[in-house]
This record gives structure tokens, C-alpha cells and sequence, in this order.
């Protein structure tokens, strides 16, 4: 096909075919037989984009393409450096705009299949966005996907997708939902906290532990139990204990009662099941799945796992997985760790695991959902991960923020991490506590450690002080629920991941590069784990952060502070820096079951702007309600809008209690009774924001700094005498008192 031919998006020309997706995305394939490939692959499943405006013409034997977004130049052959070339437009940053087949491109990073026994950072592989402008992500050993079947390419051809979209990240990211597939919605359960931990409990005792943290009005809305559910000591002719599908009777008694429990107490449950092994003979189903496969039963011959082969895989599931389904098990955390070949060339057994079990959840009137790791691009469709088994320490957490936020550069947004590490370090309270309050503002909660009697996570294993803090956490993730569930839709429907890296929202400000652990959480907060000690001077540790133009406030302590500015800030244990942008809206509840739509609702609602927030909601499955709120700060007026259909899903009436922050005079009104379908309107009067009392929080600070006691009748006389910060600051100095009270002190002080 020596002459260029056009159709649509397609354009032809020698043995390359273009396809102008985009006027900032592209695919290029090369063929030999000008065979070009239209079925689903692993990583791409909709390529149906809406017509471009583009030119195409040869000049001196090249094609060239342009759009608004790129130009790309072509000799028509197999790709080469010299042979094909595509520029980006407009990028602002002075960097190399031309990329060269085969040039390596630095990117922000993506993710990566595994965190196992990382004791700190790792090697992310790329992403779609980098420094450049660009990205590429290559398909060309993708396995193919049709009506079902999977099978690997033919060799010696090219497919790759050019994202040239610059400093236009949330575009480029919602065109790669486009091409690669939507997150699909995850259960609203599955954002409240998890329990989980590699321990031989018996039947009895799980039980009477998810009754203590009842008791100890802890919740919690999932049950995963580990590996030990089924037979672990098995005769030495059989091979290892690790894949099983049979309960051990000593532990579990009566699996069904168990859930039945389970279920009353108001969890949802899953089983680990480390698939590897096949099915041996010892297993419950094991005679009747060896029939269907034509395996020698009578001689204990073992079912090999074989994720190539249908009739295993559906076997699987009749014979093994939905009996033990039917006892309860709500769904399976697949805890894959043994490799990535099978008998196809190519084919990774978790990415076949991953897709062929997500797509069994889906029964029974259940939104679907499964807990598995990371297998390449595209992994997002089959939600949720697991990041693997972390080392204890603190440079673990510290890795942990900036991996689950540059996830989101390829489109990775439900990571679940073993909060607390899994394994090896030492007993460390701060840290423990640290790594739960990063928890309570990641993807999923879910507490997890080895088999190590010593490491379990339960908060009455710390000092009481560590434990109270820890309790509060963890009802407050259950409280943060209508907020979290409302950002999922964003997540599956809007292509806005629940986590973004600070520069996603701010690409022209370079210092949001730079700021690796802080990240956006949902639409309307910020949040700074902290991931170091605290400085036993001040009894505080500190974080480093950027804050982008505009105001915000502490979700935790209410102090406002105005942005575009780095500062350092500086948190005792009992909270994290979580910033709210003024006019924003907080949907939160107190009540615990994270299952259900809430009869009750608390509204933070942040002064200084005029904001508003649309509450998504559903029945579980396929029917939608949005509630909108809407404040206005200049109007001093308040509105919730009634819904418009599917009002069945909401309780008829809901209790409000909105909480003002930042403005003076005005803290909580409660209202009661508020019909769904009505809606309620609160004029308010003129509303003033609320200045900082610094003097107040400074010395609170002060006092329970370790310091000399002359020290502090120095700074509180300083305060009480001066009103220009600029000498208040100087006189602080001058008094000689360590840089981290100091830097404390002035973070309250130039708040505002």
C-alpha cells in the first residue's frame, strides 16, 4: 500500500497503519502484511473515538500527520529511529519536543506489580505523563482478547499509543480511561477499614475479636482471613500447604455458622487463596472436578493449575470456588507470588486470574470486586489491589504516599496496602500509628502483619494514648464514607482518581513536582502523612508542603491558612496535616455500617467561598441518586436541592447536622426531618471569616514543648507584648530557641 488512503480516523500508508485517536493521542501499528489488529487486547478495549481534525499528505516519501496536538512524520516502514518521528505542540517547558521511535522516555513513573519485601522505595515502572510531554505506552506483545478467547500476537509487528498531552494530565487521563477501560464502581463496603492478619485463629476466637471491637466501637466492614482457613499441614506427597480449598475442621468447625456471624455482625467476608498448586486429592470437589477433567481420581492424581485452559478454570469454579461461596465467602483475595508463565507465550497467569475472577464475582446481584495484585496496564478494571508484603519500617512509609498517588499515571487508583507493614522491623508505637492515619487517607484501610504473635494490629496493643488515637482513626474512616463513595463515581464515571499527585491540578506550579507525599484526596482535601519521628523537643513531627493559590483549612484543628507557598507543618500525634479549600463541602455520617445508604448526615462546610457538593448514592448496584448542596458565603444562604429520582434508595426523611469552619459566630445548627424529595434552604445573615487566634495555639505549643521554663515565660512575653509578626519573629530568634519550635511556632504565626 505504497499510496496514502484515508477512512475516518485511519490513516494507510506502505505498511503502517495511523490512527489519529485524539488530536493528542495516537496509535501506530506496522505489519509486514498490512494485517493490523481492531480486536480488545489486554491493555486497550475501545479504540471507538469520536473523528478527528487532522491533515495527512506524503512529501518526499513521508507521511505527515498533524493535529492541534502533534506531528508525526512516517517512511511507511517497520519503525525506526531515523524512520518515525512525533513532536509535540505547544508543551511550554523548554525540553526536547520530538520523540524518535525507540528513544526512552523519563516519565513520572506508574506503578508496579508488587511491593513485596520492599523495605523502602522500589522501581516504578513508566507511566502515561512524563517531563517531556509525552509518554508511550507499547501494545505490541499484548495478548489478544475476543468473545472470550485469549491468544498471543504474531511476531514481528508494532502497535504503541503516543500520549502527548503535555501538562494536561486529567485530559490525558480521561483518555486513557476512554481507551483502556473505566475503573468499575467498588462496594461501598469496601471503603470503611478491613481486618486481615496471617494468624491461626480458631473459629471462636475471630469471632470474639470482631465482638471486642464492637464493644470498643471500633468498625469495621470487611473480614479477610488469611491462609489458614484451609488445610496448611498436609502429607508431604501432595507438595506444599499453601494453595488449599478445604476448611481445617479444628479451627473452623462450622464454616457456614461462621459467616452466618460474620455476616450478622454485619462484615463482609473473604478467603486467601494462593492458586498455584491446582486442586489435589485431598480436597472437598476434588473427585468431581477430576472427572470433568479426565484426570486419573482413583490414583490422586493432581489438578495442575492451568489458567490456559477453560474447561480448569470453569471447573474451578463449579467445583471449588461456589460451594464455598455458598458457605458465605462474599469474595477472594488472590494472593498470587508464583510466577508469570504459562503455556501461552506471553500470557501472565495474574492478568488471566485477575480478568476470568472479577468477571465471576459479578453474581447474584453483586457489583463485582475481587483483592489481587498488579498486572500490567489495564489491571484497573479488576479492582482491588493488593501492593504485596512490605517490610515494617519507616522508610516503607514514607515510599507508600508517593507510590499510591503516581499509580494514578496509569490510571491505578484502588491500592490497599498492608497498613502497619507486613513483616520483619522492630515494635515502633509512632510508626504503628503513623502508617494507620496514612490508612484512614488511602485508597482502602485495611490493617494487616505476618504470622509474629507480637505484631498484631489491634489498637488496645499499644499505650493507651497510641490506642485512643488509633480508635479515632478508625471511626473516622467509617465517617468519611459518603465522601469516599461520592469521589468512587468520580473515580469510575468522571475518570477523576480518588488520589492525584499535587501536580495533576497544578502543572504550571513547579514546586507541585516536588512535594513526592502530599497529594490530593478526592475534590476537596489535601493530605501530608507523616512519615518521619517526631522531635522529642516539641513532641510534634513535621512534613514539608506546598500549598497551591487559595485558602484552606486544617480538617483537624480549623486553622486557615492562605496558599501558594511552601511551608513546613508540624503535628503531634494525634493528627496528620489534612487541608480543606475553602467553600468546600464534607459529607460525613456517624453511623457505622458502611453498607448503607445513612439516615444521618454531618455537612462540614468550610467558609471564606462559596462552594458546593453532589453526594452520589445508590442501591448497591444500578440505581443512582445525586443530593446537591450548595453555600453560598457572599449570600449567607445554605441549600440542599431535593432529588430528582430514584428517591426510594434514600431514607424519607434525613437528620442534618452542618458544621461551620472558619466563620465567626457561627458553629452547628442540626436539622431534623429533612424530607429527600423537598430539600431545605437556611438563610444564615452575613457571614464574616473567622481569624486565627495564634497567640492561643502558639502557646499551646509552647507549653508542651520540652523546654526550659524561663524559655517559655520568654516567647509568651514576646506574644503578649508584640503585634508586628515581622518583630515577633526576630525577638524569637534572638531568644536562641531550637529551629524546629521556631519553625513551629511561625507556621501558626504566618498562617494566614
Amino acid at each position: 500500500m505504497e499510496n496514502l488512503v484515508r477512512s475516518g480516523n485511519f490513516v494507510f500508508y506502505k505498511n503502517i497503519r495511523i490512527s489519529v485517536l485524539t488530536d493528542r493521542l495516537v496509535r501506530v501499528e506496522y505489519d509486514k502484511n498490512n494485517q493490523f489488529e481492531d480486536r480488545n487486547t489486554q491493555k486497550v478495549v475501545n479504540r471507538d473515538f469520536p473523528l478527528v481534525e487532522y491533515s495527512a499528505e506524503v512529501i518526499n516519501g513521508y507521511i505527515e500527520i498533524n493535529t492541534k496536538g502533534f506531528y508525526l512524520e512516517s517512511d511507511g516502514n517497520k519503525p525506526t529511529p531515523n524512520g518515525l518521528m512525533i513532536s509535540i505542540k505547544g508543551y511550554p517547558f523548554p525540553f526536547v519536543k520530538d520523540w524518535h521511535y525507540g528513544e526512552k522516555i523519563e516519565t513520572f513513573g506508574g506503578t508496579v506489580r508488587t511491593l513485596d519485601g520492599c523495605d523502602g522505595s522500589c522501581e516504578l515502572e513508566d507511566g502515561i505523563f512524563s517531563k517531556a510531554g509525552y509518554s508511550v505506552i507499547d501494545d505490541s506483545d499484548s495478548m489478544i482478547i475476543n468473545d472470550n478467547d485469549i491468544f498471543p500476537r504474531k511476531k514481528g509487528g508494532v502497535d504503541f499509543y503516543y500520549f502527548g498531552y503535555g501538562l494536561d494530565y486529567l485530559g490525558g487521563l480521561k483518555d486513557f480511561y476512554f481507551l483502556c477501560g473505566n475503573t468499575p464502581l467498588i462496594p461501598r463496603y469496601a471503603l470503611g477499614n478491613w481486618w486481615s492478619r496471617f494468624y491461626k485463629y480458631s473459629q471462636e476466637e475471630y469471632l470474639d475479636l470482631m465482638d471486642q471491637f464492637k464493644e470498643e466501637a471500633i468498625p469495621f466492614s470487611v473480614s479477610v482471613i488469611d491462609m489458614d482457613w484451609h488445610l496448611v499441614e498436609i502429607d508431604k506427597q501432595y507438595g506444599s500447604g499453601w494453595t488449599g480449598y478445604t476448611f481445617n475442621s479444628e479451627l473452623f468447625p462450622t464454616p457456614k455458622l461462621f459467616f452466618n456471624e460474620l455476616h450478622k455482625r454485619g462484615l463482609v467476608t473473604a478467603l486467601n487463596d494462593h492458586p498455584a498448586d491446582g486442586v489435589r486429592a485431598f480436597e472437598n470437589g476434588y473427585k468431581e472436578f477430576a472427572k470433568e477433567m479426565g484426570i486419573d481420581f482413583e490414583n490422586e492424581k493432581a489438578i495442575r493449575f492451568d489458567v490456559t485452559s477453560k474447561k480448569y478454570l470453569e471447573g474451578l469454579q463449579k467445583y471449588i470456588l461456589t460451594p464455598l461461596e455458598k458457605l458465605g465467602v462474599d469474595f477472594w483475595w488472590i494472593d498470587w507470588q508464583q510466577g508469570t508463565n504459562t503455556r501461552i507465550e506471553g500470557l501472565d497467569p495474574l492478568w488471566i486470574l485477575n480478568q476470568t475472577r472479577f468477571k465471576a464475582s459479578e453474581k447474584d446481584g453483586k457489583r463485582p470486586i475481587i483483592f489481587s495484585r498488579y498486572a500490567g496496564i489495564g489491571s484497573h478494571r479488576y479492582p482491588i489491589g493488593f501492593s504485596g508484603d512490605t517490610v515494617s519500617s519507616w522508610k516503607s512509609l514514607d515510599f507508600q504516599p508517593y507510590f499510591t498517588s503516581t499509580a494514578s499515571n496509569v490510571g491505578y487508583t484502588w491500592w490497599s496496602h498492608d497498613i502497619g507493614g507486613h513483616m520483619l522491623g522492630s515494635r515502633d508505637d509512632e510508626l504503628s500509628l503513623r502508617w494507620l492515619q496514612f490508612g484512614v487517607f488511602s485508597p482502602i484501610m485495611r490493617l494487616h502483619s505476618t504470622v509474629n504473635e507480637f505484631m498484631g494490629k489491634e489498637p488496645w496493643n499499644y499505650p493507651l494514648e497510641v490506642c485512643t488515637v488509633m480508635k479515632d482513626f478508625l471511626r473516622l474512616r467509617h465517617k468519611l464514607i459518603p465522601y469516599l463513595y461520592t469521589m468512587n463515581y468520580r473515580t469510575s464515571i468522571e475518570g477523576e482518581p480518588l488520589i492525584q499527585p499535587m501536580y495533576y491540578k497544578n502543572p504550571g506550579n513547579i514546586p507541585s513536582y516536588f512535594v513526592n507525599n502530599e497529594y490530593y484526596f478526592g475534590s476537596s482535601m489535601i493530605v501530608l502523612p507523616i512519615t518521619e519521628k517526631e522531635d522529642s523537643e516539641i513532641k510534634m513531627a513535621k512534613v514539608k508542603a506546598w500549598l497551591p493559590s487559595g485558602d484552606f483549612y486544617d480538617f483537624f484543628n480549623d486553622l486557615h491558612y492562605t496558599g501558594d507557598r511552601s511551608i513546613e507543618m508540624h503535628r503531634s500525634f494525634s493528627s496528620i496535616p489534612v487541608l480543606v479549600k475553602a467553600g468546600s463541602i464534607i459529607p460525613m455520617t456517624d453511623e457505622t455500617n458502611a453498607s448503607n445508604n445513612p439516615k444521618s448526615l454531618t455537612l462540614k462546610i468550610y467558609g471564606g467561598k462559596s462552594g458546593s457538593f453532589t453526594l452520589y448514592e445508590d442501591d448497591g448496584l444500578n440505581k443512582s441518586v445525586f443530593t446537591e448542596f450548595i453555600f453560598d458565603f457572599d449570600k449567607g444562604k445554605f441549600t440542599i436541592l431535593p432529588v430528582s429520582k430514584n428517591e426510594e434508595v434514600l431514607p424519607i426523611t434525613r437528620n442534618y447536622k452542618l458544621k461551620f469552619v472558619g466563620i465567626e459566630n457561627l458553629d452547628e445548627i442540626l436539622l431534623k426531618n429533612v424530607e429527600t424529595k423537598i430539600g431545605k434552604t437556611l438563610e444564615l445573615g452575613k457571614l464574616k471569616v473567622k481569624k486565627n487566634d495564634y497567640q492561643r495555639r502558639i502557646k499551646k505549643i509552647v507549653n508542651f514543648a520540652q523546654i526550659d521554663f524561663g524559655k517559655k515565660d520568654s516567647i509568651s512575653n514576646i506574644l503578649n507584648k508584640e503585634t508586628d509578626k515581622t518583630r515577633i519573629i526576630s525577638q524569637l530568634i534572638a531568644t536562641q530557641i531550637s529551629v524546629n519550635l521556631l519553625s513551629s511556632i511561625c507556621e501558626i504565626l504566618l498562617a494566614e
